[in-house]
């Protein structure tokens, strides 16, 4: 029989609990669907970033020839490079 969930007071509280707790204990896990969230974004964090001059012109120009905002361009050179380093197969320069 599974537990019954408390409520939290706040979404650090339920972290909190989380962190101590099996969902298997409150959750029939044999019930669950998979859904789909197609209009949900991801979470996004401005930073400030110190490019060359040049660097960032270059970006601006590749961006305008593909028809994209640059900063478009820079997530997407970003994400392409975070998934090489993350499999293991990023074009280093050997020392």
């Amino acid at each position: 029989m599974n537990e019954k969930l408390p409520q939290f007071a706040s979404e650090e509280e339920e972290r909190d609990f989380w962190a101590d707790h099996d969902s298997v204990e409150y959750v029939d896990w044999s019930r669950a669907e998979r859904v789909v969230l197609p209009n949900l974004k991801p979470s996004t964090t401005t930073i400030s970033l110190r490019l060359p001059e040049h660097m960032l012109n270059d970006i601006k120009v590749i961006a305008n020839k593909r028809d994209v905002p640059y900063q478009s361009l820079m997530k997407s050179f970003l994400a392409d490079r975070l998934e090489d380093e993350l499999r293991g197969t990023s074009r280093r320069k050997a020392s």
